[in-house]
């Protein structure tokens, strides 16, 4: 298999998933067995892909070894990147952030508190307003949390004094305790009057399993939807790296109350296994379009397959 990558983006993701690697390296080196399959299948499971997907993989190397398609274990790992790879592509242009014709494209960002929601979204509008030349407004529609309202301010703040000449990256907000769907419209009012490129709008970060939350995101949905029919161009949901299986739970949840179209990879450091990237998108088909691997606000990588994919199980 070729596998076409950027080496400076591999060697980052390798440093995040050291911990997912350490599962897979036994492996190599290994002769062709049973037992060596059987130990391959255990490490797919403890690296968060599921049980289910596990045997289904195994399954299929363990027939495909049966026939004598493979010389050693190297060739069994290539055939699981291949397969991996397969799982994870989407259909073109899907793990592509998806831009509006008519500015201002909005991107709703959802997910749970703790899920490192908050800096995801700061390296998004950093990343949009530095690489993409973007106008970014930020929404602050998390008004349930006064310190989620401060972070976003500062980073937007961050963000803007890297910016030259008019361009910007401004915050909306009102009070703690507001309607977070009036600082939603107020927010796409001001995008529209200020003809900003993008919306981010950041929403509360309860625990999934709370109905009202679920509430107030379709809300906000039916409010932008009012000034721009086709909002929102994007849902991301930022998933903690280090979840696990929950991560399935978060984006079914999620899923309910509003489209997912993709997932903002957060913490992936030494602590994440990462294999959930490959369960949900097997599950659910919503595809990882971003990773933040670090806190800065430059720490955000447009997501490859390819290269996710090389750096979890490469040698």
């Amino acid at each position: 298999m070729v596998l076409k990558f950027l080496k400076g983006v591999v060697e980052k993701l390798k440093g995040g998933l050291s911990k997912a690697r350490g599962l897979f390296s036994n492996i190599f080196g290994r002769s062709l067995s049973d037992e060596t399959i059987a130990a391959l299948e255990e490490a797919l499971i403890s690296a968060d892909i599921g049980v289910s997907l596990a045997t289904s993989i195994i399954d299929d190397l363990k027939a495909r070894y049966k026939k004598g398609e493979f010389k050693d274990t190297e060739a069994l790992m290539e055939a699981l990147k291949e397969r991996l790879v397969k799982t994870l592509e989407s259909g073109e242009g899907e793990t592509e952030l998806k831009f509006s014709d008519t500015p201002p494209t909005v991107i709703l960002v959802v997910g749970v508190n703790g899920s490192g929601k908050t800096t995801s979204i700061a390296k998004l509008a950093h990343y949009l307003a530095t690489e993409q030349g973007k106008n970014v407004i930020v929404a602050a529609c998390d008004t349930f949390r006064a310190a989620a309202i401060e972070q976003l301010e500062k980073w937007c703040e961050r963000v803007q004094s890297r910016l030259k000449g008019d361009r910007f990256c401004r915050l909306i907000k009102q009070e703690t305790g507001s309607d977070p769907a009036a600082v939603a419209f107020d927010a796409i009012e001001a995008a529209i009057a200020r003809r900003a490129d993008v919306l981010i709008i950041d929403t509360a970060g309860r625990m999934h399993t709370r109905i009202p939350l679920m509430e107030e995101l379709r809300k906000i949905v039916r409010v932008i939807q009012k000034k721009i029919p086709s909002a929102p161009n994007e849902c991301l949901l930022v998933l903690d790296a280090t979840t696990g299986q929950n991560g399935i739970s978060q984006a079914e949840k999620f899923r309910e109350a509003v489209k997912v179209s993709g997932i903002f990879l957060a913490k992936l450091d030494g602590t994440a296994k990462g294999g959930i990237v490959v369960a949900i998108k097997e599950r659910l088909g919503i595809p990882v379009k971003f990773a933040g691997i670090g806190e800065k606000l430059e720490d955000i990588e447009r997501f490859d397959v390819a290269s996710f994919v090389e750096a979890l199980f490469g040698k």
